[in-house]
């Protein structure tokens, strides 16, 4: 039992673990956003063309059984806002890194050969000439 409980601290401590915890956190709140923004502006702006004030007023009866299909349509559409926005933030984050891949570093210049090397390279040149 304590070699698995020393397994898991190693495991809570890892920064993938703690980044995913932060993600999770931000994903909740946003979530919320989005819900609201589903709930108070798309869904009343849907209503308009419908006829109806709320999708979650939409029911249908059959012997007996009430089927809230519109609360189906306006989590669908919760779904779908919060993919559409999920993708647009990966993209961004995508093309950031392929920015930063494409972005080589630049070689720095060869060094200036020192005196000797030029010396070297004239007496080189000499000998060549005198053959």
């Amino acid at each position: 039992m304590k070699k698995f409980m020393e397994e898991f601290k190693q495991f809570i401590a890892r920064g993938n673990v703690m980044d995913m915890a932060v993600g999770v956190i931000i994903g909740g709140a946003f979530s919320t956003i989005t819900t609201s923004l589903i709930n108070d502006v798309i869904m009343p702006l849907l209503g308009i063309f419908t006829g109806s004030i709320s999708f979650s007023t939409l029911t249908l009866t059959i012997n007996g059984a009430v089927i809230a299909y519109g609360n189906f349509i306006q989590a669908v559409l919760n779904f779908l806002v919060m993919a559409f926005v999920v993708f647009c933030m990966i993209k961004t984050l995508n093309r950031f890194h392929r920015k930063k891949e494409e972005t080589p570093a630049e070689e720095p210049a060869p060094p200036e050969p020192s005196a000797e090397e030029k010396l070297l390279t004239e007496i080189r040149d000499l000998l060549k000439e005198n053959k």
